[in-house]
């Protein structure tokens, strides 16, 4: 039976002759506890960094996206603001206590009879156009043909107006009309049918319409005379209420377009008032 040698305590080596196992470093495990600890805490430390900054930007990417932007990012919080006045702010002057002046006016509200606000009145800085007035046709009861295409008259054909060659029967009354004072300015004139209606710009479209009574049809059915440019003796219509505006043929409709200074233009805006194509 195998004796039970008892090991001699390692605390008392000077007593049972037993010295501790020099061959490993003192000290070993508790280096490796403490670089195991130390690579925890940095390791601890980046993802808490990591951690901080995430929230920050998206409460910035949030802040971003919320922020008002133009005239309203001025009214918003903030220390300087490099947004640039408006020149109706910085022309208006200021009121009582370095205010805004009350008296400064909103921009006007166009007039429901100007409508076709789609094209401004030619600046000065516009090609040369025909002003003075032509003189009216003799006869009240006309006809009006192209310049250019010297074998097509004005035609009202389903309530718009074409330049269509002539023909007989009520084609010809289709395209008689009878010129009187302008509906608006007695100083220009407005063209007439033969079953009264009149003819009038609308969408910038020439076309036959009955009189509403209104402002507004008045001056879009009126225009004034001009001396062509095209041709001696042809007359080209200006509107009204768009000055600078002519009447014009375009694949053989009339229509009212701003002037041109070309060559094409100058002929497709002008006529000649014949003589009546219906007896």
């Amino acid at each position: 039976m195998p004796q039970n040698e008892s090991r001699p305590s390692p605390h008392r080596p000077w007593e049972d002759g037993w010295a501790p196992d020099t061959t490993r470093a003192p000290g070993t495990r508790r280096l490796w506890l403490a670089g195991a600890l130390a690579v925890a805490t940095v390791v601890a430390c980046v993802t808490a960094i990591a951690l901080s900054d995430r929230p920050g930007d998206e409460a910035a990417r949030r802040t971003t996206a919320t922020a008002p932007t133009g005239a309203d990012a001025r009214r918003g919080p903030g220390l300087i603001s490099f947004a640039t006045p408006s020149t109706a702010a910085t022309t208006a002057g200021a009121g009582p206590g370095g205010g805004p002046s009350s008296s400064t006016s909103p921009s006007p509200t166009p007039s429901p009879a100007v409508r076709h606000s789609t094209t401004a009145t030619p600046s000065a800085s516009s090609p040369a156009r025909p002003t003075p007035a032509a003189p009216a046709p003799a006869s009240p009861r006309r006809s009006l043909r192209s310049v250019n295409y010297s074998e097509r008259y004005w035609h009202v054909s389903h309530g718009l107006v074409r330049l269509d060659p002539a023909a007989g029967g009520d084609a010809r009354a289709d395209s008689t009309f009878t010129v009187v004072p302008g509906l608006a300015d007695r100083a220009c004139l407005s063209l007439r049918t033969a079953d009264g209606r009149y003819l009038r710009h609308r969408d910038f479209v020439l076309r036959a319409e009955r009189d509403d009574g209104s402002s507004l049809f008045g001056r879009d059915a009126t225009f004034c005379a001009r001396p062509a440019p095209a041709a001696s003796g042809a007359v080209s219509l200006e509107s009204v209420n768009y000055p600078g505006r002519f009447l014009r043929h375009q694949d053989f409709r009339l229509r009212l377009d701003p002037y041109q200074d070309s060559d094409l233009y100058r002929a497709d805006s002008a006529f000649r008032f014949t003589s009546p194509l219906a007896g």
